[in-house]
């Protein structure tokens, strides 16, 4: 019996099982997906998701946020 038979084409995910969606940014913390596109994946085209994956380093600056300071003074005031 061939092994060829188990293989398939997986979608290929940058999911890391760590799921939780940023309240301002609205992406996941994990994988930097917005929900839409976490929600589209598995109906996407190849193309599609290799041009999000390459989008997603770039993703990462917009969660890092210092806690306190002005902005977090304001929002107690």
């Amino acid at each position: 019996m061939s092994d060829e038979i188990w293989k398939r084409d997986e979608i290929e995910s940058p999911c890391i099982k760590v799921c939780v969606v940023h309240p301002v940014e609205r992406l996941c913390t994990g994988c930097l997906r917005s929900i839409e596109e976490i929600t589209a994946w598995s109906r996407m085209t190849p193309e599609t998701r290799a041009q999000i994956m390459a989008e997603l380093p770039d993703r990462a600056g917009r969660l890092k946020q210092r806690r306190g300071g002005r902005a977090a003074r304001l929002e107690r005031g």
